[in-house]
């Protein structure tokens, strides 16, 4: 009898895992749920590029290759539970699904501020395709934006609407804008570069309420100052979507852990075959830098763990003889990032959020560069603006090649 595949989460992870499928040869009915109603889309442009023009589906839809032509589309209609047992899932709706492979691809949420005058008008998060399209039609010039966050998101958002002639403040409790994974140094100088296109920064505070009766008209920081403000957007961290495990043993306590199959492990450390992980929400530990199991959330991710997770559960069900082979190969993808803001391209490679020192290894603090980081001396990352070529002789060390 031919074999099922769920897969819970209908965006980049989802799709690369199903691609991956067929690519290794699974030749059984794959369905995909997803809580959106929109088809695959590419999340990062949503803060950059894309908010910055006309915010629209086809502008950041994923184009279904041929080997997914079969694959059944659940959306609209989140999972809300799964029994592991018996392997069903059930969504919103109602609906049942079986399966024999399940692979957890549910993604984040943005987390949001809770506020006593928090139900007005103007604020906004950037996570799905809709919440541009939301953030876009308040983007105009002269409006008066607040973004509470200073991380890749928060600073896409801020340099986005300053082009679009927004009066721009950013909020945030961190000392210096992207300062974890870029450091003092090179988070400085990135400050710098937003001060002198008009953005305004209160760093090291937070927001203790929204000014406003129906609508936002400013907010107050912890110390009191009064901001007048049209608009808020919240990127300030994420939630897993993991709710919907509650009712299994799986350890959910930040993500989904798995072992280096991308297999999900219960809170007794035991692999639970059939059922992986994919995208932002597995916890895995990566061999290029150490054995502790981290979550990633940089854009290759949910293709590299999609590939991985294709291969190993098609082998799985299949009962392939080389799966034990498969499942015990060591996962080590790279982690890479980019980011534009203005007219600057950033590029990172590998973990620098990690490093106990850095250095500028090229190029000048003011204009393109370099920057190396490293741990016990070990080169663990990298982040170049501009270099291209450069930058990519560092991604060679860091893959030992």
């Amino acid at each position: 009898m031919s074999k099922s595949v769920v897969i819970v989460g209908a965006s980049m992870g989802g799709l690369r895992a199903a691609e991956a499928l067929r690519n290794n040869g699974f030749e059984g009915q794959v369905t995909v749920i997803g809580a959106e109603v929109h088809a695959p889309y590419n999340r990062p442009p949503l803060s950059k590029e894309v908010l910055a023009k006309e915010v629209t589906h086809d502008a950041v839809a994923f184009k279904l290759r041929t080997q997914v032509e079969d694959v059944i589309w659940h959306l609209g209609d989140p999972a809300t539970s799964v029994d592991l047992e018996t392997q069903v899932v059930t969504t919103n709706s109602g609906k049942a699904f079986d399966y024999d492979g399940l692979v957890i691809a549910s993604g984040l949420r943005p987390r949001t501020l809770e506020l006593p005058n928090g139900k007005l008008s103007g604020r906004h998060t950037v996570r799905t395709l809709d919440d541009a399209i939301r953030l876009r039609t308040d983007l105009v010039p002269g409006a008066r934006v607040i973004v509470a966050g200073a991380g890749f998101i928060g600073c896409e958002v801020a340099a986005t609407a300053r082009g679009l002639g927004c009066e721009v403040t950013n909020v945030a409790i961190d000392s210096f804008p992207m300062i974890r994974p870029l450091g003092e140094k090179l988070a400085a100088e990135l400050q710098r570069r937003h001060e002198s296109h008009g953005v305004s920064f209160r760093l090291g505070h937070g927001i203790k309420d929204l000014i406003g009766k129906d609508s936002l008209s400013g907010l107050i920081l912890d110390d009191g100052e009064s901001l007048e403000a049209t608009v808020l957007v919240e990127a300030i961290s994420s939630h897993c979507n993991v709710e919907w495990l509650a009712n299994t043993n799986l350890d959910i306590s930040n993500g989904v852990l798995t072992d280096s199959a991308l297999r999900a492990v219960t809170t007794e450390g035991q692999s639970v075959e059939g059922v992986y992980v994919v995208g932002d929400l597995a916890r895995f530990a990566n061999p290029l830098f150490d054995d502790d199991a981290r979550r990633i959330e940089h854009w290759n991710i949910p293709t590299e763990t999609g590939k991985r997770v294709g291969a190993v559960l098609s082998a799985y069900l299949e009962q392939a003889d080389n799966f034990a082979e498969l499942a015990a190969l060591p996962f080590a993808p790279l982690p890479s990032f980019w980011s534009d803001q203005y007219d600057m391209k950033i590029q990172g490679f590998g973990m620098p959020g990690l490093a106990d020192r850095y250095e500028l290894a090229d190029g000048e603090l003011s204009g393109e560069l370099v920057m190396a980081y490293f741990r016990n001396d070990v080169l663990i990352g990298v982040v170049g603006i501009g270099m291209t070529s450069e930058v990519m002789k560092y991604r060679k060390q860091l893959l030992g090649t």
